[in-house]
Formats: structure tokens, sequence, C-alpha cells
């Protein structure tokens, strides 16, 4: 038994790690065992973005490949032009994400065009089937190159933001349902946004977490902060 630790006690021993922290390894590609899950994270709190690129992080800390897409993003006057997480990704090995809807939010009267987010929706959906299919083609049970193309196949696909696109009836929720049941066995499919339940994904989702708001700042005035909301 080491003196501060407690490695090697019996309860210790039933652990992964025999009781001892586990430390940093270098990032090798790597295929997962077990992904293939949907989960959706919704409503009007903070977190539902941060969860899941959360969980996308992890992942590619297991050398596993990962893609965020994200449907809408921005649009308030107090978020600068920079985004802390898309920073953090460019120099994650494994992790890519791209931007296809519009830089705002729909119905926020931001000045942008309902017509531009309807098309820029349409888009980010069509690309999302792209992926999806790319993922069909490929063997997702074998590692990628940490610097792949999505298009060669990922092992988890982040559609940020795609369920207030549903919501907001820019993607047809009938839509997402199909393509939940249509994407292939070992695809982790991640959702995220709307303040609204989606209802439509209880027989179709793994995991349905709602992210509720019991307190936050910005009914106290308090503006979007850099590092924290960008």
């Amino acid at each position: 038994m080491t003196s501060d630790s407690g490695a090697d006690t019996p309860g210790h021993r039933q652990t992964p790690g025999g009781g001892v922290a586990p430390e940093a390894r270098p990032i090798e590609p790597a295929a997962p065992d077990e992904f293939g899950l949907v989960q959706a994270f919704w409503g009007d709190g903070k977190g539902k973005t941060t969860a899941a690129m959360g969980m996308g992080f992890r992942a590619a800390g297991h050398g596993y490949r990962v893609h965020m897409l994200q449907f809408m993003k921005g649009g308030a006057d107090s978020v600068d032009d920079v985004r802390g997480e898309y920073n953090a990704i460019a120099a994650t090995a494994g992790f890519s994400y791209e931007n296809t809807g519009h830089y705002g939010w729909h119905n926020m009267a931001d000045g942008s065009r309902e017509a531009d987010h309807e098309s820029e929706a349409d888009a980010g959906f069509e690309r999302t089937q792209e992926l999806v299919a790319a993922a069909a083609d490929a063997d997702l049970t074998t590692p990628f190159a940490l610097d792949s193309d999505p298009e060669a196949g990922v092992h988890m696909l982040i559609l940020d933001e795609i369920l207030y696109a549903a919501d907001r009836d820019l993607v047809a929720p009938a839509a997402v349902c199909e393509l939940i049941e249509t994407k292939p066995d070992d695809l982790e499919l991640v959702l995220t946004g709307s303040h609204a339940e989606p209802t439509y994904l209880t027989d179709h989702a793994d995991l349905i977490s709602e992210i509720s708001k019991h307190k936050h700042p910005i009914d106290a005035g308090q503006r979007a902060r850099s590092g924290t909301e960008y």
C-alpha cells in the first residue's frame, strides 16, 4: 500500500486503475467498442452545446474521430467574432467542426432574412445526410486518421442546434426521426437545441436530457461573456 494514494487496498483493486489516478497519454487513432446510441440535449438552461462538446472532447481524447455540425449559432451583439470552442476544437486531434447555418438566431430580429435561415437549414440537413451516408459507407469499428476528412467517416457526429431548427420548422421533426432510424448502427449521434420538449424523439433517442434553467445571470442583465458563453 502506498502512503498517499491508498492503491492496492481491497477496495481500490476493484477500480480500473487500481486506485492510482490516471495520467494523460498521447492521442492515437482508435475505434470505440460501444458507440451507436442517440443522445439529445434540450431545455431552457445553459449547457446543451457545452455538454455535447464536452463529450466530443472526451471521445477525441480516446482517439475516436468526432465531427460537429452547427445549424445556427451566434447573433447577439455582445458576442465577438471569435469562438473559444472553435479554437479549442482546431487544437484537438480528431475533432473537427463546421457551421452550415446563418451566423445568427432565427426569429431574433438580428437583421437576417428568414428565407436565409430556411435555405441554410436545408443545406445543413443535406450536409448532415451526406455525413451520415459517409459513415454508413465506412467501417466504424476501425480507427480513422485523426486528421481525416469527415467524409471518410466519423465515430461521433454532433448536430448542434438541430433541435432548435426543428422547433422552428426549419427542419422537419419527421426528417430528424428518419435520420436516426437510418443511421449506421455504430455511429454515435448527438443532438442539441430547442427550449421546447422534442417529444417526437421519445421513441427514437436512447438518452434525452433536459437542461433546465433555475437561475441565469442573463435575466439580471448580464451579457454573454468570453470564455463562458463563447
